[in-house]
């Protein structure tokens, strides 16, 4: 069985990757110690960076991930800094943004980011376009997973399995599961 390390603090998170790999043979192990990470306005530097920095630091293979929404009507706000705003305002005050907005198109992406230790990083991103819901909608999921719809219901709304099915983390975790595989 392959172990990959995952650096998160994120329980949510972790339970997803750990699950969809899971399926594939692949044990998950939970490092909640962190990275520094960049203050950039993409997700895939920031995935990039945490990789390579943790990987040479434990000497290890290593994957990070991060994620975030996107909103159109607020120029793709919160995007790299959703969980700041989430921590900070949370889905009420997202919800207040968008007050009188008719654009409500969101998409969620997450760039997983690989690296071995002594090489250059890979990032593999995923994306799931939607919309912002009127309202918060379910109790499932984490973050904004109750305001973000996806095929008329919430990602709070889901279930795991199924969220975990179409996900932008399932998304970009399988980009990362078609590199990984070919490699053996």
């Amino acid at each position: 069985m392959h172990k990959i390390v995952f650096v998160t603090g994120n329980k949510g998170k972790f339970a997803e990757v750990r699950d969809i790999l899971g399926t594939f043979g692949i044990e998950v192990i939970q490092n909640k110690n962190g990275y520094p990470e960049l203050q950039e306005d993409e997700l895939e530097p920031i995935a990039a960076y945490g990789a390579q920095y943790v990987a040479n630091k434990l000497n290890m293979p290593v994957m990070v991930d991060d994620s975030g929404i996107f909103i159109n009507a607020l120029n793709g706000f919160p995007g790299p800094y959703s969980r700041f705003v989430e921590d900070k305002l949370g889905n009420p005050k997202v919800l207040k943004m968008m007050e009188g907005e008719e654009d409500r198109a969101a998409y969620f992406k997450t760039v997983i980011g690989y690296c071995e230790p002594g090489k250059e990083p890979l990032v593999f991103p995923g994306i799931v376009e939607g919309k912002i819901a009127y309202e918060e909608r379910g109790t499932g999921g984490f973050g904004y997973d109750p305001i973000f719809e996806y095929q008329g219901m919430t990602f709070g709304e889901l279930g795991d399995e199924e969220k975990n099915k179409v996900s932008h983390r399932r998304r970009a975790v399988d980009k990362f599961l078609e590199w990984f595989t070919s490699r053996a």
